[in-house]
């Protein structure tokens, strides 16, 4: 096995310690500290700290395999495959567990899984035509995008959480109900009471997911258009 397939399937192998971590609770608050004094504390994000570390490493090694690849020459037919494989797993894991942390809408996640299968399934059919689809510039854009979506995420967060457990000051509220400069930053809600931040993140990956699958298809509209007809 080439070096370069050895990286591939190490960053598979991360994924599952990933998942425990990044399915760990984002924010933990300390209900102790509230029912005291009023003040709205959370415990250190250590776990989402992990996840994060994890993710980046796994995500580096994405650019370090096909660099690997390239420049000895160990481009494979399985490297080809389980290549992008793994790509959809780690940014899907970290997406759908977004929507069950309540920090992603569950609809914009649908529509990024949904494009990943559309090209992929696209994919498939020119392959067994004998074409072979070139990554373009708007894919390559998407999955940095995706990539620096979902850590900004985990960075928000984890800002959040250092705060409030005070690594950094306090975040408080006291019982005039007057909150601090930083709990409004924590509790300013967009649109479905998503933090403000991070819903402008989702719609950014969203939107430059929709984008990247439209160039796809329009690229290769012949691909779907002579399936479409029938074979005599």
């Amino acid at each position: 096995m080439t070096t370069a397939n050895k990286i591939t399937l190490t960053r598979i192998c991360m994924i599952p310690f990933f998942l425990y971590f990044a399915s760990q609770p984002m924010l933990v608050f300390d209900q102790e500290a509230w029912q005291n004094s009023f003040q709205i504390e959370t415990f250190f994000p250590t776990a989402t700290v992990v996840a994060l570390v994890l993710f980046c490493v796994a995500s580096f090694t994405d650019f370090l395999d096909g660099y690997v690849a390239r420049k000895y020459n160990q481009v494979t037919d399985f490297g080809k495959f389980v290549d992008p494989l793994a790509d959809k797993l780690l940014v899907t894991s970290a997406l759908v567990l977004f929507v069950g942390q309540g920090a992603m809408a569950g609809w914009m996640v649908c529509v990024i899984i949904a494009r990943e299968l559309i090209i992929t399934s696209l994919r498939v059919v020119a392959a067994n035509k004998g074409r072979v689809l070139a990554a373009t510039w708007t894919g390559k854009v998407k999955t940095c995008v995706q990539i620096g979506g979902i850590i900004a995420i985990y960075l928000y967060y984890i800002f959040i959480g250092a705060v409030g457990s005070g690594a950094f000051d306090s975040m408080t509220v006291s019982s005039d109900g007057s909150f601090s400069a930083t709990s409004t930053v924590m509790f300013l809600t967009g649109t479905d009471g998503y933090p403000t931040f991070v819903y402008f993140v989702g719609w950014v990956i969203t939107l430059v997911t929709i984008y990247s699958g439209y160039d796809y298809l329009r690229k290769n509209w012949d691909i779907i258009k002579d399936g479409a007809v029938k074979q005599k």
